[in-house]
């Protein structure tokens, strides 16, 4: 018989609601399958995914909690009058953010229906290639077909199983931003990191991937007045530039330098509960071979995401994941192994884990699909930014790459320190305001890639974004006229190159 639906899409975030309105607007009939499973604290949370909910917003809005409070330190050198002390009230924060939050999944339920997109709140998983059950939380199955479907779902925080209470007593970003108190003295392990709030610590664990939640989230609740901890394993923002003047190194040394404790080359082995209901963590420092004992409010695991599959019965129909990540094979048009079945954002094997570009790729495969478009998805020079206290903005190759690519022979690297205006005044040190071009040597120097530290890294990258994705050359950056005075313009100026081995600290005005 007829399948009942165009398309079904499993996962209301931000690729799968791109999709799904953007089918909408052929006249198809679509419907959304979106499902919170509560995480192992009981944080659960509305339609829209974890850039919404448990990410992107969440995460910048606090982050700009922090830099407000940066600038009242700041205010003082430019003659305002502060009242000593100032207090951060996390309640009011969180109250607000969460409000907003909650008025993104509103707005989300209402755009679907006004483009008539059924919303099913369910758990699906696959009876066969067209049909999916979907599970109530009250365990009411209904079935649904459908001639196209597209897995969204995402992906969870994972936990370090292997560590003995990191379960029971540990939280992640899926809890952290819907704390009603503050997390207070936490501490925030990455795998490679363990941050200490208030006494938090994030442990930051970079086996995985994602160390800049960990990091963004170290940087802000330092910025709050939180006594945090970053615990880390190897090294910081694995996957993002680590060449000489690491980038990496340079996020990690501002966040030091304002108070960011980091436990480099450690990992945690037990995390037990006290009588005073604080949290002891035992860790061992791989280089001193020693064993070390702590205490804190809060431990926060960000050792990495994991595909949110296991409910989908993806075997069933024979949809090939990559057995190591767990991510689904997709080729460049996001179909699947199985006609039919196709796949979006962070669940998918080989793409990078942004929303703007789950985004993108929703709405292309709808526009695929349904309007006669053969245009895929680009992957290449897709812009990003980390929000750590001091922002890492960068869009293309990194050195590393590039060297990769191409060979050191062919590349030019044009690098500069730079001080922003503002921190003259306010007495900041500006030792970690960097940025460097990454260009191909030959003929025109084309721009391989772009790395910026600094203020408003985002807002910088995005605009040069457009002028690399075109094609961008040396010489016609070296034609572009800066704006005065901006960060951005420095980035108009690069005129020393790593090679030459000359000082590249920018003076004058």
């Amino acid at each position: 018989g007829k399948n009942e639906y165009d398309l079904l899409i499993i996962g209301g975030g931000s690729g799968g609601l791109a999709c799904a309105k953007e089918a909408a607007k052929f006249g198809r009939k679509v419907a959304v399958l979106d499902y919170v499973e509560p995480s192992p604290q009981g944080t659960k949370w509305g339609l829209g995914g974890t850039c919404v909910n448990v990410g992107c917003i969440p995460k910048k809005l606090m982050h700009q909690a922090a830099l407000l409070g940066s600038a009242i330190k700041d205010a003082q050198h430019y003659g305002w009058n502060i009242t000593q002390p100032v207090h951060h009230t996390w309640s009011v924060m969180a109250q607000a953010v969460q409000n907003y939050v909650k008025s993104l999944n509103w707005g989300h339920r209402v755009q679907l229906q006004d483009k008539k997109v059924k919303y099913f709140n369910m758990k699906g998983s696959f009876s066969d290639p067209h049909t999916i059950r979907g599970l109530t939380k009250a365990g009411k199955e209904t079935i649904v077909t459908a001639e196209n479907i597209v897995i969204a779902t995402g992906g969870r925080p994972k936990y370090p199983m292997h560590i003995a209470g990191a379960l029971e007593y540990g939280i992640t970003s899926d809890d952290l931003f819907w704390l009603k108190e503050s997390p207070g003295k936490t501490p925030l392990v990455y795998y490679p990191f363990i941050l200490h709030l208030y006494e938090i610590i994030v442990y930051i664990s970079l086996t995985g991937s994602s160390p800049d939640v960990s990091l963004e989230c170290a940087g802000f609740l330092t910025g709050i007045g939180l006594e945090t901890t970053v615990m880390m394993r190897s090294i910081p923002l694995r996957g993002f530039d680590q060449v000489s003047t690491q980038m990496a190194s340079l996020v990690t040394e501002h966040m030091e330098s304002y108070g960011t404790k980091f436990l480099k080359r450690c990992f945690p082995t037990k995390v037990e509960k006290l009588e005073s209901n604080r949290l002891q963590v035992t860790w061992k420092n791989t280089d001193l071979r020693t064993e070390v004992t702590d205490s804190f409010d809060t431990v926060m695991w960000a050792v990495g995401r994991a595909p949110d599959t296991e409910t989908l019965n993806l075997e069933t129909v024979g949809v090939k994941t990559n057995s190591e990540t767990g991510k689904i094979i997709v080729d460049a048009s996001e179909a699947t192994s199985v006609p039919h079945i196709y796949a979006v954002g962070d669940i998918t094997e080989g793409r990078p884990e942004l929303t703007p570009t789950a985004i993108a790729a929703g709405k292309l495969l709808a526009q695929r699909l349904f309007g006669q478009s053969s245009e895929l998805m680009d992957y290449d020079n897709v812009p990003t930014t980390v929000f750590t206290p001091l922002e890492y903005g960068c869009v293309g190759l990194s050195e590393e790459a590039a060297v990769q690519c191409y060979g050191s022979d062919n590349i030019e690297v044009y690098h500069a320190y730079y001080k922003p205006l503002e921190f003259t005044v306010a007495e900041r040190d500006a030792a970690q305001c960097y940025m460097k071009m990454v260009c191909l040597r030959e003929r025109d120097q084309r721009i391989l890639g772009l790395h910026f530290i600094g203020p408003n890294a985002g807002e910088v990258i995005q605009g040069f974004a457009l002028g690399i994705k075109c094609g961008a050359t040396y010489p016609q950056l070296m034609k572009t006229i800066g704006i005065h005075p901006t960060c951005a313009e420095e980035i108009t100026k690069l005129h020393i190159t790593k090679d030459s081995g000359l000082d590249a600290t920018v003076t004058g005005c």
